[in-house]
Order: structure tokens, then C-alpha cells, then sequence
């Protein structure tokens, strides 16, 4: 049973990793703040309707809805019009900027909030969110950020599970909340404008492919507070619409968002994903071949099936058939790593929204 007894070693690793830092909806103090939301869009007429309703409903009212329009090729502009928020026409992209760096940049330099919520397009937020990230945000000081709970539709997005937690991981590991590289989740960021100023906001970052994860850094090295929550019961998403965009969105950062991570966060993950690996793809072959660990290996299986489950209570909704079928978002786990590593290292760009993003040729 030593096989058995690694794999659950193996497997505890995830508890270490994974700490339930949700935004707390109890005793919350009045908002007094002039709140600026930021929504950079490129060919999201599809998501727009739902972030936006959402944000109309909100029991805390922000001052202006600010939707910065990415030269979208679809009606992404004129919904937004439709629901009476600001529409900005983003300005040619200069050279030495990505794309949604120099949306949210035009968004900010519009806006007149003294607080600042960068949202993505893809987000949908409870009534009570906004209140609660401002309750959070003062509470916590400096800048906050939400990894959002992932709803899932289709098949295809469900593979995305392993890719997902393992990003949720990132946020909430111990070991991060000391590292001075510690990054933000670009997905829901809130920040006072008097902070975001004073490290020069995006265009700090201008040219940052993930620029959330370095964003976090330059707040750090400013003196000012990072803290990461994730979303369960306040902040939503449903973050792709094709299985292309699946595979160029997680393999944008599958790599590149590893290098200003601790060491112990490494360790733990790997370590992690070790023990998911080996007892998904061997399980079924040992089983079937009637070997000696055979039952070990299930034990294996079984104990990362009943911990994906309760890890996606509070994470993301990906039905009862992938964590307990985990070897298919395992698959897909390998295929995105080998592919992001293709486009980093081979080609020395990443192709995300249509734009082929130069970051060099990485080791």
C-alpha cells in the first residue's frame, strides 16, 4: 500500500495550496466612494449583455461604466451604446503597447472615480459585488483582485479544470503572500485611482503580456498592499467561447505566469499534478491489465476525484462527470503546456484576440 500512501501525500498537496480566501458579505460599511468601472472589449457582443446587466442591478451604484472598444470587428460597440454606458473608440494601437493595455490606459484617462474597477468582459457580478469589493478593498488596503467563480457550459470548457485550478492555486498559496513579485488577476482588479497613479497604472506595463501578474508587482514595489480573493458567490465568469480561444487564452500564460512564483509554490503544485497524472493515466491500464496496484492506484484516483469536487464548490462549475473523469482535462492540461512552449520557445510569440503578440523566444 506504499503506492497508495504517496498518492495521498501527493494529493495533500492541493490542500496546502489551495486556501478558501473568499470576499466576505457580512457587516459591510457604506460605500462612500465615486467608483469608475473600466471594461476593455474586443468582439464581446456575446458577453456584454450579461456583465453589463449585471452591473445595472448592482445595490451600490457606480458613478460611470466606462466600455473601451478594442477595434472590435462585430457590434460589441453598439451594445454597449444600447445599454447607455461611455463608449470609448480605442485609439491605433501604438507599437510599444498590447492590446489591452492601451484600452484600459484610454479607459482610465476617461475616467473620474476615485476608485477603480477593472472588470473583463467575460465577468458577471452578483447585486452585492460591488459593495463587497469596496468593503474588501478598504479592509485590505492597497489593491485587490478576484479570481471569479468559472461557469461552464460545454464540454470543451470543462476541459479546462486541471489549467483553472492550478491558475486558483497560484492566488491563494501560501507561500505567495510574501512574495514581493506576487502578481493580480486581470479579470477583477480594484484599486484607488490615487494608488493606480502612482505607479503610472497600465502603462507601466505597457508592453507586459500578462500585464495583471506584473501590474501586482509594480504595486508591491510601490509599498502598496496586494491581496487576491476568489469569487464564490460574488464574482462570475464564463471566459471562452471556442475552443481556440480556450487553447490561445490558457496557453498565452501557461508558462510565462510561472516564473515569479516561489519556489515552495512550485513544489507543491508539481508535486501535485505528479500524483494527478500518474494515478489518472495508470489507473484504468493497471486495472485492465490486473495488476498488483491496481487498487492503490484507484484509491489514488478516487481521493483526486472527491478533493476536484470540493475544490470546484467553490472555484467553478464543471458538473460531476470531469472531476471524476479528470484524465480528459489532464489530456488537455498536456496539450496546452506543449503548446504554449511551441509558441514561446519556437516561435516567440502568442496569438490571443486575433493579434499575434511578440514575447521573444523564452528558455
Amino acid at each position: 500500500m506504499i503506492v497508495a500512501l504517496v498518492l495521498t501525500i501527493l494529493c495533500l498537496c492541493g490542500f496546502v495550496l489551495f486556501q478558501r480566501i473568499t470576499l466576505d458579505d457580512k457587516n459591510l460599511k457604506p460605500v462612500d466612494a465615486r467608483i469608475s468601472v473600466i471594461i476593455p472589449a474586443r468582439n464581446e457582443m456575446y458577453n456584454l449583455p450579461v456583465i453589463l446587466t449585471s452591473l445595472m442591478k448592482q445595490t451600490v451604484k457606480p458613478q460611470e461604466i466606462i466600455v473601451i472598444d478594442d477595434h472590435s470587428q462585430d457590434s460589441t460597440s453598439q451594445i454597449a451604446r444600447e445599454f447607455g454606458v461611455t463608449v470609448i473608440e480605442s485609439p491605433a494601437l501604438p507599437g510599444n503597447w498590447t492590446g489591452k493595455n492601451w484600452a484600459v490606459w484610454n479607459g482610465y484617462l476617461k475616467s473620474s472615480g476615485d476608485v477603480l474597477v477593472f472588470l473583463d468582459a467575460d465577468v458577471e457580478l452578483s447585486e452585492n459585488a460591488l459593495e463587497i469589493l469596496i468593503n474588501a478593498r478598504e479592509k485590505a488596503g492597497g489593491a485587490i483582485s478576484v479570481v471569479p467563480f468559472h461557469n461552464t457550459v460545454k464540454f470543451y470548457e470543462r476541459l479546462s479544470l486541471l489549467l483553472y485550478l492550478l491558475g486558483v492555486f497560484v492566488f491563494t498559496s501560501p507561500f505567495e503572500k510574501s512574495n514581493q513579485s506576487k502578481g493580480l488577476y486581470g479579470s477583477c482588479i480594484v484599486a484607488k485611482r490615487k494608488d493606480y497613479e502612482n505607479i503610472s497604472g497600465h502603462s507601466i506595463v505597457r508592453s507586459e503580456l500578462l500585464d495583471d501578474l506584473n501590474l501586482g508587482k509594480r504595486f508591491l514595489d510601490a509599498g502598496i498592499n496586494v491581496t487576491n480573493f476568489i469569487g464564490y458567490k460574488t464574482v462570475f465568469f464564463r471566459m471562452y467561447q471556442s475552443i481556440r480561444d480556450e487553447v490561445n487564452g490558457f496557453g498565452k500564460g501557461a508558462l510565462l505566469s510561472t516564473s515569479n512564483l516561489k519556489p515552495a509554490t512550485m513544489l507543491f503544485v508539481i508535486l501535485w499534478i505528479v500524483g494527478l497524472l500518474f494515478s489518472g493515466f495508470c489507473a484504468p491500464v493497471f486495472l485492465l491489465l490486473n495488476h498488483a496496484w491496481a487498487v492503490p492506484l484507484l484509491i489514488g484516483y478516487v481521493l483526486y476525484a472527491l478533493q476536484l469536487i470540493y475544490f470546484l464548490k467553490y472555484t467553478g462549475k464543471y458538473g460531476l462527470l470531469m472531476p471524476v473523469l479528470h484524465v480528459f482535462s489532464s489530456l488537455f492540461f498536456i496539450f496546452v503546456i506543449l503548446y504554449s512552449a511551441y509558441r514561446i520557445v519556437v516561435k516567440g510569440s502568442v496569438v490571443w484576440k486575433g493579434r499575434e503578440i511578440s514575447v521573444g523566444k523564452k528558455k
